[in-house]
């Protein structure tokens, strides 16, 4: 393989500085591409430190990225959403400074490519020189262009056009909301190719004009600086960053089989070299024996067979061997790939919180063998629809918090048809928009006392509740 990615940022004509920023690099494992535009925004300087502080925490956090890949993204942001909050309290001049990014990881080897996305730079695939929107712009303007009340042309001149209602620095609380990180993966196959830019260029340049550079020959570089040129030569009213990345994989091709040239001979069946006519007279000779030795063959194991079948008649003819017992040994379930890959993600967990997407997991996701938890403490929230169901004849909980656990939430996912729903310790569980569907006992909680000790108390009212909505859609 040759050239896979490359990237451009550019102040254009009407800026002195450049707020925008961005990532083209491969991880250090060479597993992914990382593919990341940054923009910031805030004011003089204020722009380019959130943009930076973005980017520094976003190499950091995928220098070797390991587990389920859009819970590792959705962690970038938040740590970067964290970072340029607590920069902003101990700033005065950067006090409204944030950012807007768009982050791809490209898989090439297994062509498939993951995205993160707040705010109103775009991500782009080009396949068979079509331009496909991946992300949706999180604006007004945007939200009309995307619905179809506004054409391009218009979304691209209207004055509010640049007013953002998302991005890394304006939330406190980034991760609570399943909506305000854009997330996703699709396959990334030879011959595709992403564009990541900012909206330096697509304020500048429409969709057409961009298409028919990425889709046109030459060299990602090429391809990079004639987006920033167009951009430039139609005004240049921002600053201008472009990332792209190209699955250039070979295809692969098979030969189709040649026909024979002479008669109905087999494609096994060699030419004489010489004269290109049948197999010389040595070769028919040995293929004649060939196969009288393997009808002797043959006709010599069916005797043997028959032999051994009426002896094994007549000597169990009058006692019939016994049955064997059956064994009593349960037999232990497999887990399934997506159990293991759940296990996997939660005993990897990095920090306090752990999102499970639900482009990661499918729903119902089927569990034949308790998930364990053993983390001191650990929020383990749901983005979309995570369903877990009890396989057939599993008779445990979905989830089993161990003694070491002293505080476990668990965030809008739904348990069914579990004979327990999860079994917990101390009080150690605390749940939020979590529904149990078909669960004669929802949650078994034990305590554990020090052993030959006088122990006095009551166990305190449960503090949970009932509601027909989740949580967060009360007003």
């Amino acid at each position: 393989m040759t050239e896979q990615f490359f990237g451009l940022t550019d102040p254009g004509k009407q800026r002195k500085n450049n707020e925008d920023t961005y990532i083209a690099e491969i991880t250090a494992d060479n597993q992914f591409i990382i593919a990341c535009v940054i923009d910031g925004v805030g004011g003089y300087a204020g722009g380019e430190v959130a943009a930076a502080l973005a980017r520094d925490i976003i190499l950091k956090r995928l220098e070797k990225p390991s587990g389920e890949i859009i819970p590792i993204m959705l962690d970038c942001f938040n740590q970067a959403n964290q970072k340029i909050l607590f920069e902003k309290q101990n700033s005065k001049e950067h006090a409204h400074m944030a950012c807007v990014c768009s982050l791809a990881l490209v898989d090439i080897q297994n062509n498939q490519f993951y995205f993160a996305h707040v705010g109103d730079t775009r991500l782009y695939l080009v396949r068979d020189k079509s331009l496909v929107k991946i992300t949706h712009d999180q604006s007004f303007v945007g939200f009309l262009e995307d619905s179809g009340r506004l054409t391009e042309e218009e979304a691209m001149k209207h004055p509010k056009r640049n007013e953002i209602n998302k991005a890394l620095g304006l939330d406190k609380h980034l991760g609570d909301d399943k909506e305000y990180v854009e997330t996703g993966q699709s396959p990334f196959l030879t011959g595709d190719m992403l564009l990541l830019c900012s909206d330096g260029l697509t304020d500048m340049v429409n969709s057409m004009a961009i298409n028919a550079i990425v889709s046109s020959d030459g060299s990602l570089k090429e391809k990079c600086h004639q987006l920033v040129d167009a951009a430039n030569q139609n005004g240049g009213a921002d600053n201008i960053t472009v990332v792209l990345v190209h699955n250039n994989k070979q295809k692969v091709q098979f030969e189709t089989a040649k026909p024979v040239a002479n008669g109905n001979k087999s494609a096994n069946e060699k030419i004489n070299p010489l004269t290109g006519d049948d197999p010389l007279p040595a070769q028919k000779l040995l293929k004649t024996k060939n196969k009288t030795g393997m009808v002797t063959l043959l006709f010599v194991l069916m005797l043997f067979f028959f032999a051994v079948s009426a002896y094994e008649y007549i000597k169990n003819k009058d006692n019939p061997p016994s049955l064997p017992m059956q064994s009593t040994v349960a037999v232990k379930r497999q887990k399934n790939k997506q159990e293991i890959k759940l296990q996997r993600v939660i005993d990897q967990a990095k920090g306090p919180v752990l999102i499970l997407s639900d482009t990661s997991f499918t729903a119902p996701l089927l569990i034949s063998g308790a998930i364990q938890i053993n983390k001191d403490s650990l929020t383990i929230k749901a983005k979309g629809k995570i369903v877990l169901q009890s396989d057939s004849g599993y008779k445990g909980p979905a989830f089993q918090l161990s003694a070491k656990c002293k505080n476990v939430l668990l965030d809008s996912m739904s348990l069914v048809n579990f004979q327990v729903g999860i079994t917990s310790f101390n009080n150690a569980l605390d749940l939020k928009n979590t529904r149990f569907i078909n669960c004669p006992v929802q949650v078994e909680s034990t305590y554990t006392f020090p052993d030959k000790k006088y122990i006095s108390g009551k166990l305190s009212p449960a503090a949970f509740r009932v509601d027909s909505i989740p949580l967060n859609k009360k007003k």
